[in-house]
C-alpha cells in the first residue's frame, strides 16, 4: 500500500512533536530513518550522479529527498525559474520542505528550463524529477 501525501505529512508531524531520538520506518515501498541530538558519524558521500539524459537531449534535475515542493520563496512570489529560464550550476530552482526545515535545490547544470514536472505545494519523492533541462 502506498503512502498518500497526508500520510507522510502525519508522519512529520508525529516525528516533529515527539521525543524520539531516533525513528526507522522501512516498508517495501518507503524508507525513513531521522536521528536527533548529537551529529552522526560522517558518512562518505556517493558521487554525485550525472543528471539522466532523455532521448531529446535533456536532463532532469530530481528532487534530493522527501518532501514538499514549492516552486517559490513565499505563496505570491515569483517562482525560482519558469520555462524559458536560464539555469546555471549553482541556480536555486526550488526548495523542498521536510520537517518545517526549507532546503535549496540547485540545478546543478548550465542550460534551459523546457519543463517543470512537479506540482507546487506538492509532496515529491526522492529521486522525482522535478524539471527538464536543455543542456546547454
Amino acid at each position: 500500500m502506498a503512502l498518500t501525501d497526508d500520510d507522510v505529512r502525519e508522519i512529520l508531524r508525529i516525528i516533529d512533536e515527539s521525543q524520539l531520538d531516533e525513528l526507522r520506518i522501512d516498508t517495501p515501498d518507503f524508507q525513513l530513518h531521522v536521528r536527533r541530538g548529537a551529529a552522526a558519524p560522517p558518512v562518505a558521500e556517493a558521487p554525485a550522479e550525472e543528471p539522466a539524459a532523455a532521448a531529446d537531449g535533456s536532463a532532469t534535475i530530481d528532487a534530493p529527498m522527501l518532501g514538499t515542493f514549492y516552486r517559490a520563496n513565499a505563496p505570491g512570489q515569483q517562482p525560482f525559474v519558469e520555462v524559458g529560464s536560464e539555469v546555471g550550476d549553482d541556480t536555486v530552482v526550488c526548495l523542498i520542505e521536510v520537517m518545517k526545515m526549507m532546503n535549496a535545490v540547485k540545478a546543478g547544470m548550465a542550460g534551459t528550463v523546457v519543463a517543470v514536472c512537479a506540482d507546487n505545494a506538492e509532496v515529491v519523492e526522492s529521486g522525482q524529477p522535478l524539471f527538464r533541462v536543455e543542456r546547454a
